[in-house]
């Protein structure tokens, strides 16, 4: 299906725009704006502007609010926790993590705890924050009362999509981020899918009939024809990365990313929908390298990527790369969207009486990348 092709910067405002008349604060609307289109350039559409029409609604209904302080719970030289209050979680998240770093600066470590944070989206754009104060991050979430995955041998969801990030700075801007979904493809993969964007794996999801399925229907349900169809309407569920590994690996994410930060877990007890951020943060020239960190990271990061390619493979990637590549290639050509989520954006715009010019909207940039 063909895709629209957007100029990034009018869609960063056009999003901006739509978050101030939900009520949210210039400084969090800029900042979840950005946070989308970010993610949308650098390919994790998934976690990108497909979200909007999703927060648009949450707002309305309230089960995420506009301008909730970050509110600090427990405050020790190498722990920090924090309560969102069911924010916006972009902002919640950056804001956190900003405290975390200066923490792990002075003291060279610094553990963080987040609760209750909305929704904080694509979590390598934490991972990228701390590598740019040239600290190295391990980052675990979970998602609280969105229970979509099952469990390796199950058919029933018991788990979030529970994402897991790892940041490692490289002198030349080239970081090490990686950031994965412990299912098998993000919830947000399903809805691109859905809307006419990329198909799933064959075996992405299972049914309720405990088939293997790529069709999105499974999650949705008749919901997928709405606006912003609802993950929890469907009988089946996504599947577990790597089989019993994956599934572990997400069993983690929700036993320290959602019991252990207060966030709570997709147990027998419900909760209330929100992420759960568990991070450690680690200042490296705080400890003591006889080679130099910074040089042997480096080093073996480009030693990899010069390995010698398999037939399949043109150039051997490691984590970060291709994000930075799809980025930049994106932010020069123009950000494509599937035609119903842009549609749902505008859609959203016209009904809140934001003005819109096509012309501006749809015309790509040749910026170089942010």
């Amino acid at each position: 299906m063909n895709s629209v092709v957007v100029n990034p910067d009018a869609l960063e405002q056009l999003i901006t725009a739509i978050l101030r008349a939900d009520d949210c604060s210039l400084d969090e609307a800029m900042a979840v704006a950005h946070h989308l289109v970010a993610a949308s350039l650098c390919g994790h559409d998934s976690h990108g502007v497909i979200r909007i029409a999703r927060y648009h609604q949450w707002l309305g209904t309230g089960q995420i609010k506009p301008c909730q302080p970050l509110r600090t719970i427990v405050d020790t030289p190498h722990l920090l926790q924090f309560d969102g209050g069911d924010g916006m979680g972009q902002w919640l998240a950056r804001e956190a993590i900003a405290v975390g770093v200066e923490r792990a600066r002075e003291h060279g470590s610094c553990i963080l705890a987040l609760r209750r944070a909305g929704h904080i989206g694509r979590l390598g754009a934490y991972t990228e924050q701390v590598c740019r104060a040239g600290l190295i991050s391990i980052q675990l979430c979970n998602v609280a009362g969105s229970s979509l995955v099952a469990p390796f041998g199950a058919s029933q969801r018991c788990i979030s999509t529970a994402p897991i990030a790892i940041g490692v700075p490289i002198p030349d801007g080239e970081d090490f981020i990686l950031d994965f979904a412990t299912s098998l493809v993000a919830e947000g993969k399903a809805l691109v899918a859905g809307q006419g964007g990329a198909a799933l794996p064959d075996t992405a999801l299972v049914g309720a009939d405990g088939e293997l399925t790529s069709d999105p229907l499974a999650l949705y349900g008749e919901t997928l024809e709405s606006p912003a169809p609802n993950p929890r309407a469907g009988g089946g569920a996504l599947r577990p990365m790597g089989d019993h590994k994956g599934s572990g690996l997400a069993l983690a994410c929700e036993l320290l990313a959602g019991a252990l930060t207060g966030n709570g877990t997709n147990g027998p007890k419900e909760h209330a929908f929100g992420n759960g951020l568990l991070a450690i943060l680690i200042d490296p020239a705080k400890l003591e390298n006889l080679d130099g960190f910074a040089a042997e990271a480096a080093a073996y990061v480009q030693s990899v990527r010069s390995a010698r390619p398999d037939k399949n493979t043109e150039t051997v990637l490691t984590p970060g790369d291709k994000e930075r590549a799809t980025a930049a290639e994106r932010r020069r050509d123009g950000l494509p969207l599937p035609p119903a989520v842009f549609a749902a954006i505008t859609e959203i715009a016209e009904q809140l009486s934001i003005d819109i010019s096509p012309n501006d909207l749809l015309r790509a940039t040749a910026h170089g990348p942010r």
